[in-house]
């Protein structure tokens, strides 16, 4: 299938962020007594932008030990990811060919805050092959898994939803490019992706699955 355009997601899909998010999260939830599964956290909360993120811990912690989030905890855990992000930030092997290998438009649709993208987007030099079409959750009343974001990106491209290529990560964001009726490809090559990653992203309606760039690379 020719595609009218793609849509990337940034964490997990245009860069490795996902895996430093996931490892600072834990790390400030432990302080405040909050432990998760791993699969069950990747399954509830990736994707998420942050005040969507913030909202769901703090019902956890209040029916878990009857307290409110602290309330710098968004704070603290926002400064200690920003300060990772600009050391350790990659991109993902392979995204800049696939890039290069499509010549339609192409954007990007996160639930990353603007200030954090253009850390990641700078940081890696990506930004220079989607400027000006990059969208965040804040553009958009309903982050993912709502389609909002996606049917903006789309609208702004010029592009038919139903000749879009979402990629995505997270069972969230491949819900989200499936309410815009877009055609979504799950990822799974992220340092944070688990052996259980493909299969989520399946369940949540991704109409096919790579593990690498290069493999997105030859589909296309």
């Amino acid at each position: 299938m020719a595609f009218a355009a793609i849509i990337f997601d940034c964490d997990g899909v245009l860069v490795d962020s996902e895996i430093i998010y996931y490892r600072v999260e834990r790390e400030h939830l432990s302080r405040i007594g909050l432990e998760y599964d791993p699969v069950e956290y990747q399954r509830r909360f990736m994707g998420l932008n942050a005040a969507d993120y913030l909202a769901e811990i703090d019902r956890d912690l209040r029916a878990r030990k009857g307290v409110p989030l602290p309330a710098d905890f968004g704070r603290a855990l926002r400064e200690d990811a920003i300060a990772r992000l600009k050391t350790q930030v990659r991109a993902i092997d392979g995204i800049e060919d696939v890039i290069a290998g499509f010549d339609g438009p192409q954007a990007v649709a996160t639930s990353s805050a603007p200030d954090t993208l253009e850390i990641k987007l700078g940081v890696t030099d990506l930004r220079r092959h989607f400027d000006p079409h990059v969208y965040h959750a804040g553009q958009v009343a309903h982050g993912k898994p709502a389609p909002d974001l996606f049917l903006m990106a789309a609208q702004k491209l010029g592009a038919d939803p139903a000749g879009c290529l979402v990629i995505e990560d997270s069972a969230n964001g491949v819900r989200a490019g499936r309410a815009a009726g877009m055609t979504v490809w799950g990822f799974t090559g992220g340092g944070h992706a688990d052996d259980g990653l493909a299969e989520r992203l399946r369940e949540a309606g991704a109409h096919d699955v790579f593990s690498s760039h290069a493999d997105v690379r030859k589909s296309l």
